[in-house]
């Protein structure tokens, strides 16, 4: 080839590069890399927040009941939760008869080797001793799935759900009405008053005969105290003594007269039954007392099943847990999540911001400076079950138990501040978020431009009166940011929660009515410590699975509002303070 016949390619590839310099000149390239970046993160986030919505607020969602009647004569009675298509191996149907087994293998066969099969929740786990149980369409009759009309689901407050088909309503044992329609009706008439009577009889339980024990344990410590402080023989001790066994005397009869109550309650409760007949023919008596909430699952419109959703959603958000957490709700949890991260907020702030002006304001750049620094940055990577066994060892041990002998000697040995509690959970994650609210101060005052504090000082503001009414109000956003960060982090913080206050259930709240009314050192439930509970030590793992979705849209929502609280407030301080925007 001549050199003549090659120019027009040589031009071509000339022009080719020119073109392509051309486009990373004007960055062309980078937009399209970045915005694709920022595609795959928001599809990423979107995806998981819309997973976890569906399915958390799908849980509670009442479906019908259904009767699967099985080719060995068996039959399996309740709500269907999921379905899957598997490959059933050569023993999946070997507790079948032989022919029924054929049936079902041949079955197998003609489908190509695979077939659905469906989870259904059976309850009834007091006779049954399962909540679950797979069902294959290969060993299921010809239109063996049916809704029987008076399907009834029972939640009850021990042994879970109940499933079975409405029969008679009782009273004193005896049969009032055998017609299912108006066995209903007198259930739904007398069981709000069941109900009623249940939670007065909590009340006393919880409230009355715990406030008649906290008086006594307060009066016995008082003896237990007077006694190391004078003595076990001197005059206070026995002023004490005298106190305490008036105070006995006198909790004795107000527990008496609780219990008569309570008594009466119960008995007036039993005289109400509703009796079912379960898939296989046994009879079933179920107290009223012990329902929480009945329906009739085959026979409810639309405006029924969101009635009954509702009822759910307010009961997860207002009521304990019960049945091992994986039912009833999570009041505690949401409580004990909330007053954690704002007491953590507030004891992290001040500190952070304060770090944040010295190392900027006040402090001279050095090698004692960036040492400083570097540590700071370190921090922010270490793992955080570090911090928890830090805060067990420093905060629980060492702090706590030196609180314990100064303070609380008449508890020991039972510790008071020297083992998990709200207040050392606090601490702990204040120094797992400490690094974050520095690092955002100090880039919000190195934001505040130099000129500012220069014209203060023409003025004749001294250094702290700059900071003060000039570089904190217009740093104040980012500070907020900061805020937020550790917020965010903190509320989901599981790990070091499991060592240093965090717990399966609490019973008592960290802040309730009862003086001091502020309890710090009360252990607490925590939604994620909860999430993990459920995930990883439920015995009714597939029970649990919807309440952990549950759960989680839960703690992102109040992380979510905790967050819009801040942010508004930092719009606010930025639109006082435009002049400080960065």
């Amino acid at each position: 080839m001549s050199r003549t016949d090659s120019l027009p390619s040589v031009r071509r590839t000339r022009r080719g590069s020119r073109a392509a310099g051309a486009m990373l000149a004007r960055g062309e390239p980078m937009l399209w890399l970045t915005g694709g970046g920022l595609a795959v993160c928001l599809a990423m986030i979107v995806g998981l927040l819309a997973l976890v919505l569906y399915q958390g607020g799908a849980t509670f969602w009442p479906q019908p009941v259904q009767r699967f009647a099985l080719s060995d004569g068996d039959a399996i009675l309740g709500e269907q939760t999921r379905s899957e298509t598997y490959a059933p191996g050569p023993e999946a149907f070997a507790d079948l008869a032989p022919e029924a087994a054929a049936a079902a293998r041949r079955h197998v066969d003609e489908a190509g080797g695979e077939t659905r099969r469906r989870l259904v929740r059976t309850g009834n786990f007091e006779l049954t001793n399962e909540h679950f149980r797979w069902v294959s369409d290969p060993v299921l009759q010809p239109d063996g799935v049916s809704r029987p009309p008076w399907a009834l689901v029972c939640e009850r407050l021990t042994w879970g759900r109940f499933y079975g088909m409405l029969e008679a309503f009782l009273i004193d044992g005896e049969i009032v009405t055998g017609n299912p329609a108006e066995a209903w009706d007198r259930y739904r008439e007398i069981h709000p008053e069941v109900r009623g009577r249940w939670e007065r009889r909590r009340h006393l339980e919880d409230h009355d005969i715990g406030r008649i024990n906290r008086r006594l344990e307060a009066a016995r410590l008082a003896v237990r105290g007077a006694e190391l402080e004078s003595g076990p023989q001197s005059p206070a001790a026995g002023e004490r003594r005298r106190e305490l066994q008036a105070m006995r005397q006198e909790a004795e009869a107000a527990i008496d007269r609780i219990r008569a109550e309570i008594d009466g309650l119960d008995a007036v409760n039993e005289r109400y039954a509703l009796r079912l007949r379960t898939v296989d023919g046994t009879a079933r008596d179920i107290p009223l007392a012990q329902i929480v909430r009945a329906y009739p699952a085959n026979r409810l419109g639309f405006f029924d099943k969101l009635g009954i959703y509702l009822s759910r959603w307010w009961e997860f958000l207002s009521a304990d847990p019960r049945e091992a957490n994986s039912e009833g709700g999570v009041f505690p949890a949401i409580f004990g999540t909330v007053v954690m991260t704002l007491v953590m907020a507030i004891l992290v702030v001040p500190f952070g911001v304060l770090t944040a002006l010295y190392l900027r304001e006040y402090a001279k750049a050095g090698p004692v400076v960036s040492a400083v620094r570097i540590s700071i940055n370190n921090l922010a990577g270490v793992p955080s079950i570090v911090f928890g066994v830090f805060g067990l060892g420093f905060f629980c041990y060492i702090v706590g138990g030196a609180m314990d002998q100064t303070w609380f000697a008449a508890n020991l040995p039972n510790p008071t501040f020297g083992t998990g509690g709200v207040l050392w959970a606090s601490l702990t994650l204040a120094l797992l978020t400490l690094p974050v609210v520095i690092v955002s101060t100090e880039e919000a005052l190195s934001a505040v431009p130099n000129s500012m504090r220069e014209g203060s000082y023409a003025c004749g503001a001294s250094k702290w009166q700059t900071i003060r009414r000039i570089v904190l109000p217009r740093a104040m956003p980012g500070i907020m940011t900061g805020a937020i960060l550790a917020m965010a982090r903190g509320a989901g913080e599981v790990a070091p929660l499991m060592l240093v206050g965090a717990v399966k259930l609490a019973p008592e709240l960290p802040v309730d009515g009862i003086f001091p009314f502020v309890h710090a050192e009360r252990s607490f439930m925590h939604l994620g410590f909860h999430i993990y509970d459920l995930g990883f030590q439920s015995q009714n793992s597939e029970a649990a699975k919807p309440m952990v979705f549950t759960t989680t849209l839960l703690l992102i929502t109040i992380i979510t509002l905790l967050n819009v609280v801040a942010i508004r407030l930092r719009t606010h301080l930025r639109r006082k303070f435009a002049s400080a925007q960065f």
